[in-house]
């Protein structure tokens, strides 16, 4: 292997760790919600445009089987996390350990959402790459800011949808279907900001990515 190869294989692993390191943020400490302009909000909402970003920078420069790669990879983390969690929160505890109270309260009850989150990930980010590299072909590899954009916010808002009735929808009988829209619209339109302000980083990400030295 040259070195080359071997320095676009490092930034490749760079970006793959970063993936793997975002998802696994949103699905662990993104289970706290927040008040963001009087909107609540997870704050794994800050990781998300991140993990999209990261395919279609992917995308672009290495194409459809790389990026592909990436989001297979990380559906099957995601599994692992979701397993592994459902585990360890059933397993007893050592008697002098206290704290498993605690320890099922925090992850016991973002079981829901992991599988939420899991569902919806496994599908948004697919429909991600695909809606990015048709547009990609369609406009003949120009035009990344609108292919970018277009893909990340039609696949946040599909990601939005489906964990946000998965995760909430029944869970009280306030949380009927049109409370779980009144969340989603404004949840969804801050990723939409977001992925609009990360335009200028898809295109330092695909610089950096393609040059060779």
């Amino acid at each position: 292997m040259d070195s080359q190869t071997s320095a676009m294989d490092k930034k490749e692993l760079l970006l793959f760790a970063l993936n793997i390191t975002g998802m696994v943020l949103v699905n662990t400490v993104g289970s706290k919600i927040i008040s963001l302009f009087g909107v609540r909000v997870s704050v794994g909402i800050f990781f998300m445009p991140v993990l999209f970003l990261i395919t279609d920078i992917v995308g672009e420069v290495k194409g459809h089987s790389h990026a592909t790669l990436f989001v297979n990879y990380s559906i099957i983390m995601l599994v692992v996390l979701f397993a592994s969690t459902a585990l360890f929160v059933q397993i007893q505890p050592h008697p002098s350990w206290e704290l498993q109270d605690e320890y099922r309260q925090i992850f016991g009850m973002s079981m829901r959402m992991s599988l939420a989150s899991l569902i919806s990930f496994s599908i948004s980010q697919t429909v991600d790459v695909n809606i990015f590299l048709l547009f990609k072909k369609l406009s003949k590899g120009k035009r990344l800011w609108l292919r970018n954009n277009l893909s990340t916010i039609t696949s946040q808002f599909i990601d939005t949808v489906i964990f946000m009735f998965i995760a909430f929808y029944q869970t009280t009988p306030k949380f009927t279907a049109a409370f779980v829209f009144s969340l989603i619209i404004p949840y969804w339109l801050f990723k939409v900001l977001f992925a609009l302000l990360d335009t200028p980083f898809c295109y330092l990400g695909v610089k950096w990515l393609s040059k060779e030295k």
